[in-house]
């Protein structure tokens, strides 16, 4: 029996406009006969040799039920070299006639070596095409242009103007999400708002039903959600094929170097300020909320011995017969570089003392603030600051249009000396890094000034649940959210400790 063999893909329909029908249609000529069995591989690569119709063609050949073999071209086989040869090869073994519509296929030194340079012109060909796409991609990524949906939750794709846009139903739950993490409440950790999502019935992306925690963490952790949405961040090359491969043979996704990263801005959902409490929190969350022993301790993951550097953690420890409950930094794990100065602490006494200082903070936020000597006015006044940032962008801006055209005039032959124009733009330097460096300043201002008022609120919102929630009925549960909320490490000397809040 005659086989016929086709096959497409998306990308070779659109740009040469042969469909299935057309290639059936020329092989049926070929053959010049009904009788014939199709293999039929439709929207698959040429590059990889696992296609189901192809795979099958290949059996009954083994099995004996096919005799003859017509195909449109050798590129419909494979657009690699190696793997047309594999399988001419495998098909001369047998005796199968192979007939190409373009082109003949000659079992001679000749008709070999035309044959090789073919393949060797498609997989070029291939090569080239690739290497097209992925230099127009990366050109219309840095034109600000969004390739494709890339189906970040919180965002939908504007098609037509190649854009993010903000989902508002989405992006209320990204909201919720970091409130959920940063705030005080009966949600503790990423895993516990992946379960209350999943209680409320809200959907995924992708419309399911169950959250899962890596979700949460992947939502945490994008830069998307403070206008900073990047392209070209991971090499796929290859991964096309993984489903046609075994789990070993799998070509894993790689991140690219982030020089390579093409920024395009997008409409923000979630303060900087905020994110990047969250990035502190995800740092530190494996050490604060380490995997629980037989018994709590409140500030388990928060402490530091100030003389070794090592962390503290909770024991039981036996002194006189009596078993006391202790923070020391010795640490008999095998492996360890550092053993401990062996600092200990009762943690009845280190507990009672943080917890004084913290429930202070609560009870007085105002006279905190007043402690850390932030000044209202300053704060207030955020806005000027914005306004000088502008104008001194717009003041060096100047200057670097003024260095232009010195240089223009001085080119086209202006009555100037040159020690004229070495003058000038000496002058325009030192105006320059004058403006540079004002800028840089008041930048780093409005970002402290923004830090202060985020770290207020956090304050705020803490002390209004620490003093509507019955602070004397206070769980140890409760006691340790509030603390890890303000508190990012306790550094224990031997007569006192210092507390580094975010």
């Amino acid at each position: 029996m005659i086989g016929m063999y086709a096959r497409v893909s998306t990308e070779e329909q659109a740009r040469n406009g042969f469909s299935l029908k057309d290639q059936i249609r020329e092989c049926q000529k070929k053959v010049g006969t009904a009788e014939y069995k199709q293999y039929i591989d439709e929207g698959i690569s040429g590059e990889f040799l696992d296609r189901p119709a192809l795979s099958q063609l290949r059996q009954d050949v083994r099995d004996g039920l096919i005799t003859k073999i017509v195909c449109l071209d050798p590129d419909r086989l494979s657009r690699k070299l190696m793997h047309q040869l594999l399988i001419t090869e495998e098909f001369d073994r047998r005796g199968i006639q192979l007939i190409f519509v373009n082109g003949e296929y000659a079992r001679t030194p000749e008709g070999q070596l035309f044959y090789s340079m073919r393949g060797a012109i498609a997989e070029f060909e291939k090569a080239k095409i690739n290497e097209r796409m992925s230099r127009g991609r990366r050109e219309k990524a840095r034109q600000g242009r969004v390739l494709r949906d890339f189906q970040v939750y919180g965002y939908s794709y504007d098609k037509e103007n190649e854009q993010m846009v903000i989902n508002e139903e989405e992006a209320a739950i990204v909201r919720l999400i970091f409130d959920l993490f940063t705030k005080p409440g009966k949600v503790q950790g990423m895993n516990g708002i992946a379960l209350y999502l999943t209680k409320e019935g809200i959907p995924t992306k992708r419309g399911k039903g169950i959250w899962h925690r890596q979700v949460v963490r992947q939502i945490l952790m994008n830069e998307a959600y403070i206008g900073q949405f990047y392209q070209n961040r991971w090499n796929t090359e290859g991964m096309l094929g993984n489903k046609h491969r075994s789990k070993e043979e799998r070509i894993p996704m790689k991140e690219r170097p982030r020089e390579e990263w093409i920024l395009i801005p997008c409409p923000p959902i979630i303060e900087k300020e905020q994110f990047e409490y969250v990035q502190k929190l995800l740092q530190d969350s494996r050490r604060r909320w380490a995997k629980r022993g037989l018994r709590e301790y409140l500030l388990s993951g928060l402490l530091r011995c100030a003389e070794c550097g090592n962390t503290m953690t909770g024991r039981r420890a036996k002194n006189w017969g009596k078993y006391v409950y202790e923070y020391t930094d010795r640490k008999n794990t095998v492996g360890t570089q550092h053993k401990g100065c062996g600092r200990t602490i009762k943690t009845e006494d280190l507990d009672n003392e943080v917890w004084e200082a913290i429930q202070t903070w609560l009870e007085h936020p105002d006279e905190v603030a007043a402690a850390a000597e932030v000044d209202k006015e300053q704060q207030a006044g955020i806005p000027f600051e914005q306004m000088e940032i502008a104008r001194l962008e717009k003041e060096i801006e100047k200057v670097k249009i003024g260095r232009k055209r010195l240089l223009t005039l001085f080119a086209d032959g202006m009555d100037i000396t040159e020690e004229e124009i070495h003058k000038q733009m000496r002058s325009l330097k030192v105006k320059e890094e004058k403006a540079i460096r004002n800028l840089k300043e008041l930048k780093a201002s409005v970002r402290e000034i923004k830090e202060i008022q985020f770290n207020q609120n956090l304050l705020s919102e803490a002390a209004a649940y620490y003093l509507t929630g019955q602070h004397d009925k206070l769980t140890l549960a409760d006691k340790k959210r509030l603390i890890r909320q303000l508190v990012r490490e306790v550094i224990v000397y031997e007569d006192r400790i210092e507390i580094f809040t975010y």
